[in-house]
């Protein structure tokens, strides 16, 4: 069986994350570790920490931490991004405090300053970061959707910030479905689904792979639209979703679900249809 679960909220406390994973059904889960639309944030503390730990030794659940919305490390706006590379040391820092294995960032946007200067920030911001922090958390890249001025569309850009990273044992990927096929890499297919994932073997190796983003899209095929939708209903479809989940290179790894909550269906509904789609 597929390890699967969902984003949970950490409203109460942290460790309610946990209590909220386990009654969704969840395997793995993802969250925040502080409020994601804001910089300021209140440090962790040791009964918060303790706490969190315990349930996840209890419970067994994989946890995943994800970086707030607002840092963008590929950001040509001094002041930015000097709060992106202070928040995305203190998060990695977070992560070791509670025990957390892995944190998901996006790759930012470099605002019509060009691709080459947006890689290139985020390459110095990871460094600085991971040579800054005490963390023993593993960095995971996303790819990104291809929308205008984003950094991570294809496999080669995030090869190519993968190349300048100092410390590479330290760094994975975290393969978002959603944002794969809105940027142009089939998925709707088994042989399209073969063929990206030759072309991600090749190009940033299978191995680098940690966890996947299982979305489904509203947007078609290179749309560069960075709309989830739910499993099964969108345009990679039910077919798309089972061949994926039949993957071998896959099925051992961690997967969550970012999909809507709405009167369609809900985050169990999600993990259900994936449950079901992956036998």
């Amino acid at each position: 069986m597929v390890r699967v679960g969902v984003h949970v909220s950490i409203a109460g406390s942290l460790d309610q994350a946990v209590d909220r994973a386990q009654e969704t059904g969840c395997d793995v889960f993802q969250m925040f570790s502080r409020n994601p639309r804001g910089w300021m944030f209140k440090p962790l503390r040791s009964e918060d920490c303790i706490e969190f730990t315990k349930k996840i030794k209890t419970t067994g659940l994989f946890p995943v931490d994800h970086m707030p919305y607002l840092p963008n490390l590929a950001s040509p706006k001094e002041e930015v991004y000097e709060k992106s590379i202070a928040t995305l040391t203190t998060e990695l820092n977070r992560c070791r405090e509670l025990r957390i294995p892995y944190l998901v960032t996006h790759l930012g946007h470099h605002l019509g300053d060009g691709i080459a200067g947006g890689r290139k920030r985020v390459i110095a911001a990871i460094n600085q970061s991971l040579s800054s922090s005490n963390s023993d958390a593993m960095l995971l890249l996303e790819n990104t959707a291809g929308e205008e001025n984003s950094v991570g569309s294809t496999f080669e850009h995030i090869r190519s910030i993968m190349d300048g990273i100092t410390d590479l044992a330290r760094i994975g990927l975290c393969f978002d479905t959603c944002h794969a096929f809105a940027a142009g890499y089939e998925l709707r297919t088994d042989e399209g689904i073969k063929n990206t994932l030759q072309q991600f073997d090749e190009i940033i190796g299978m191995k680098h792979l940690k966890v996947i983003h299982l979305n489904d899209s509203k947007g078609d095929l290179g749309s560069g639209l960075d709309r989830h939708e739910h499993i099964g209903l969108g345009t990679i479809g039910e077919k798309g979703f089972r061949s994926i989940l039949h993957q071998s290179v896959f099925r051992d790894l961690p997967f969550i679900c970012e999909t809507p909550v709405d009167a369609r269906r809900d985050d169990e509904g999600n993990l259900k249809k994936v449950r079901e789609l992956a036998k």
